[in-house]
């Protein structure tokens, strides 16, 4: 919640201030950044020393980067802000990896299908949270300001962190050899295939939704700070909700298990929605809700994409040192939505939000092809 909570806030408040799409991307770069190098090294860490070591660090390390903002208004500089950034990129990649792969540990091997029902709803139920969080930046930052809200999130999350130091299994994802780090990279060819089509589906989504949408929302239809982040947030929600029920609408019901094939089908589903959004806002005279309903549909089948990648991927993964493959694969994850942080303030402020979307669909025909090349494996 922290986290979607403080990316709505970053955006709106800098918007406020006058900040142009490029220079608020700007300030996502490095939480993007080191999203990239945690989940790389942070698999390694959680291989090492525990998963519930990791989590606690990153429950901490977000305490630290809430506080950074705390400042009086004149030291809120760009780079203090990236730096800020940066490390709540950290604690947000600490957390989603060390709790990811903990459901590898938590199921017995043969349980393929317990295993994505779990996954499905682990995935699911971060994303909602991270939706009510969309909601809570924008709502905390018309009634208590930008310095009220970092501080009621900080207080509540530094007691959280402290309950979390005692309840905690301790040395869940442990490994019984010391991974070097040499094995940081994963050696398995459908591991990095599907790392590679993760990055070019969540730069699909970013390339637009980061920036770019919130911005649009504001400038094109005068949208308030609340409405954008109430329209983010049941955005995310819905995101998360269609996570979670991911395994019935991809034939779980009937004792299937999705492969590579069920990927290539949502991805190949996906892939003509944003191209789709952008002809019709400009050829509708209801462009607004050609938007919003286009932006639902594309939750909704990414959604189905993501739950499915998310899966595979803990099904992949070995099971001693399980996090060094997952902080891989959420390594490439993190490369995409940095490349897509970076296109959506750029493609934005030069060619606008249609471009945004040509650049989406593009990115999700690569996820396409790379998901395609998964089924010789």
């Amino acid at each position: 919640m922290t986290d979607g909570a403080l990316r709505m806030l970053v955006v709106l408040h800098f918007y406020q201030l006058g900040y142009s799409p490029l220079a608020i991307a700007s300030l996502f770069l490095f939480y993007e950044l080191f999203g990239v190098i945690t989940n790389l090294v942070g698999g390694w860490l959680g291989a090492r020393i525990g998963l519930n070591k990791t989590m606690n660090i990153g429950l901490l390390l977000q305490v630290v980067a809430l506080s950074m903002l705390l400042v009086p208004a004149s030291m809120l500089t760009v780079v203090w802000v990236m730096a800020a950034q940066a490390m709540s990129g950290v604690a947000k990649d600490l957390n989603k990896m060390s709790a990811k792969s903990s459901l590898k540990l938590l199921l017995p091997e043969e349980a393929q299908g317990a295993l994505y029902q779990w996954v499905a709803i682990l995935t699911g139920s971060k994303n909602a949270l991270k939706g009510i969080g969309f909601f809570l930046g924008g709502l905390l930052l018309a009634q208590l300001g930008f310095q009220g809200a970092v501080g009621s999130m900080a207080a509540v999350l530094a007691a959280i962190w402290l309950l979390s130091l005692f309840l905690l299994k301790k040395d869940l994802g442990k490994s019984k050899f010391k991974p070097k780090f040499k094995d940081l990279f994963s050696k398995s060819a459908a591991i990095n295939k599907l790392s590679a089509a993760r990055l070019f589906l969540f730069g699909a989504r970013d390339v637009w939704f980061v920036i770019a949408l919130p911005l649009y929302l504001a400038t094109q239809f005068a949208w308030s700070q609340t409405q954008i982040g109430s329209f983010l947030a049941l955005w995310v929600i819905g995101y998360g909700a269609v996570q979670a029920f991911a395994p019935m609408i991809t034939g779980k019901k009937a004792g299937k298990v999705p492969g590579a094939s069920a990927a290539v089908g949502w991805a190949i589903a996906l892939c003509a929605i944003p191209l789709l959004i952008s002809l019709g806002m400009q050829y509708s005279s209801a462009s607004l809700w050609v938007l919003i309903g286009g932006l639902m549909l594309f939750g909704a089948v990414f959604a189905v994409n993501s739950s499915l990648h998310s899966y595979l991927i803990v099904s992949l993964a070995g099971r001693d040192g399980v996090s060094l493959d997952v902080g891989f694969y959420y390594m490439a994850n993190a490369m995409g939505r940095l490349i897509g942080t970076v296109l959506s303030g750029w493609v934005y402020q030069t060619y606008g939000l249609a471009a945004c979307l040509w650049v989406s669909s593009a990115f999700l025909l690569l996820t396409v092809i790379i998901s395609a090349s998964m089924k010789r494996l």
